[in-house]
């Protein structure tokens, strides 16, 4: 199902730029609680447009999957893998990664192993980890046609992510 010719939202665009700006600070440093709020607010305006009709191409329904990732409930990331899904399917391909990722924090979140590897976690003095992870279940082959690294790539990541504060 192709675009039919529609523009993307503007202010899905605004919102999707806020969204990825929050989480790119010039100094490094996210304030995760004002993050939190805002993204609750953007979850919010997201849904109006959604539920408005106002999505339309495959470009929108990718930042919209992005916007519910950031969500904090399983029914959010459940929201943003199908409009990751929508987005595929109305043929943006970039969307491929952000689908992944959704099914992946959903199952996490409601304490069932991620497949693809996409969720890294990290505590206080230890180190950073994927599990729960069913390694075995998706090979590096199908990884790399969805955009995510293998598994020795993510164990690479991990390994290098252990300092830094996972949030969804």
């Amino acid at each position: 199902m192709p675009d039919d010719g529609y523009e993307s939202n503007s202010e899905m665009q605004q919102i999707f730029s806020e969204d990825q700006r929050d989480r790119q600070p010039s100094n490094n440093e996210i304030n995760w609680s004002v993050v939190d709020k805002a993204d609750a607010a953007r979850r919010i305006v997201t849904r109006k447009l959604l539920n408005g009709g106002k999505l339309h191409t495959g470009e929108d329904f990718e930042r919209a999957a992005f916007v519910f990732q950031h969500g904090d409930t399983p029914d959010d990331y459940l929201l943003a893998h199908t409009l990751a899904m929508v987005a595929i399917a109305r043929g943006q391909s970039s969307a491929i990664w952000i689908a992944a990722a959704t099914l992946d924090r959903y199952l996490d979140s409601i304490h069932q192993p991620q497949i693809y590897g996409t969720q890294f976690h990290t505590k206080p003095d230890e180190p950073a980890t994927q599990e729960p992870y069913n390694r075995g279940l998706i090979s590096d082959a199908v990884r790399r046609q969805l955009g995510v690294p293998s598994q020795a790539a993510q164990e690479e990541q991990r390994k290098q992510s252990g300092a830094e504060r996972p949030h969804p």
